[in-house]
């Protein structure tokens, strides 16, 4: 039989007694510690007693109310192995097991109602622990109360390039690869090419671009495989892996999403772009193949709180979202407000990254001047987004040239994508934007675009 501990302050007993015989009515057997009465009391004396039981094992979980329950929780989480959490709604209560495994929960009396308490209770003595990353971070919480901190965070992704490197610091590079994984290492122009039967090709060059003559001299030294991002000069015959295949509009039926993922797939687009009620549909028709599910967030206009485009990009990559095509707060970075516009977009590029979804920011080209373009690539920048994007599609204007030379400028060095969307209706319009520094295309033509690309006649 599960057992918990339950304790409160003077400000907390009211409460603590209608929790212990709900829980009780439940056959959860009921530690309580106290306190017995309205008289004052010190709250940290109860806070510590229950997750004392809880430490020692001889409770599951506990459960502590003060009048906010801030005080309470800062007691509790000072005793070795306890993980207290401060609990206002159903959310938080469910947050806080599913994502931190919280084994004690903190009340506040004078913050919540004994209806609200009791759903907070069921949700959260409901709710487990079970996703691998969830799971890895709370064993990183254990370490640190160990004496065993995480490795500090990385770098700010904004930084950029770190220089040249001379071409006998390049040699040197390419010797200590060869003595940790034998074969052969050789430096070929501006990279190392080693080969002990699986071929590695680390680039260190500043150019985007690999003639034909280097390529040649890459493969002879035993590539079999190249990589590179286009800058302009050419441009691949097939430009479906450029493409997100989209849908928006608030008409499309259930038979239209699973025709635009059946064309996705013929044309092995590089995802499917859909509002935010059909991603979970797109989800199953996709499973097993390389096509993505990208979500819009805060679409079309950007005008919702930093709060809610967090808790709906959360809510896209759960129902199986891989990535995040998020709109910005036009009006804030008009009036100059880039804090306001920097938070808006952390809100969604963090719950990407804790979800393992890509996020791209729409900016509303159309509806900005230049320097409004650059603040807005430069604040994506700095929120770790990767991908910028032109526009909605719902908005005065749609891609441009010059704006994705402007935008992919302001991100280079950033390992930032470019997303042109917005009027793209052939594959002359997909090649000017690619040969301006597009890495992807959001269009809804995108079957005509690829079949034009492969050179296949169509009719109107």
């Amino acid at each position: 039989m599960m057992k918990i501990a339950i304790g409160a302050d003077h400000g907390g007993f009211g409460l603590k007694e209608e929790l212990k015989k709900y829980i009780s009515e439940k056959n959860i057997s009921v530690e309580d510690c106290g306190t017995y009465s309205t008289e004052s009391v010190d709250y940290p004396k109860y806070a510590y007693a229950v997750a004392k039981q809880v430490s020692d094992g001889n409770c599951c979980r506990g459960i502590i109310i003060d009048g906010a329950g801030i005080g309470s929780c800062m007691a509790a989480n000072k005793v070795q192995g306890v993980r207290a959490a401060l609990c206002y709604d159903l959310s938080s209560a469910r947050n806080s097991r599913e994502h931190n495994d919280a084994n004690v929960l903190s009340l506040g009396a004078g913050l919540i109602g004994a209806g609200l308490a009791k759903q907070i209770v069921d949700t959260w003595l409901s709710t487990d622990c079970t996703v691998d990353r969830h799971k890895k971070r709370v064993a990183m919480i254990n370490d640190i109360e160990k004496g065993h901190p995480p490795n500090p965070p990385a770098m700010p992704c904004e930084s950029t390039d770190a220089g040249e490197i001379a071409p006998e610091d390049l040699r040197k590079i390419a010797d200590r690869i060869q003595s940790l994984i034998g074969g052969t290492c050789q430096t070929v122009d501006d990279n190392i090419v080693c080969s002990d039967g699986n071929t590695l090709i680390i680039h260190y060059g500043h150019s985007t671009n690999i003639d034909p003559e280097s390529v040649k001299k890459i493969i002879e030294a035993g590539a079999g495989r190249i990589g590179y991002t286009p800058n302009g000069k050419d441009v691949p015959s097939d430009v479906a892996q450029y493409i997100d295949h989209t849908i928006l509009s608030p008409q499309a039926t259930s038979d239209d999403i699973k025709k635009l993922c059946e064309e996705a797939k013929t044309y092995n687009f590089a995802s499917v772009c859909v509002n935010p009620c059909n991603v979970k549909l797109c989800s199953q028709l996709l499973r097993g193949t390389p096509v993505k599910v990208c979500s819009v967030v805060g679409f079309p206009f950007g005008a919702n709180a930093p709060e809610i485009k967090g808790m709906e990009t959360r809510r896209a990559i759960r129902d199986g979202a891989k990535e995040i095509d998020m709109v910005i707060n036009v009006g804030a970075l008009k009036n100059g407000d880039d804090d306001l516009v920097l938070k808006d977009i952390r809100a969604v590029t963090d719950a990407c990254r804790d979800g393992s979804a890509h996020s791209k920011v729409i900016i509303e080209a159309a509806m900005l001047d230049d320097d409004e373009k650059i603040r807005a690539c430069r604040l994506a920048k700095k929120a770790c987004a990767d991908f910028v994007k032109t526009s909605t599609g719902y908005g005065p204007g749609g891609a441009t040239v010059h704006d994705i030379m402007l935008m992919s400028e302001v991100v280079k060095g950033a390992r930032m994508g470019v997303k042109a969307a917005g009027g793209i209706r052939n594959f002359a319009d997909a090649k000017k934007m690619i040969e301006a520094g597009a890495t992807r295309i959001g269009a809804s033509a995108g079957v005509k675009i690829s079949q034009e690309a492969k050179q296949i006649t169509i009719s109107d």
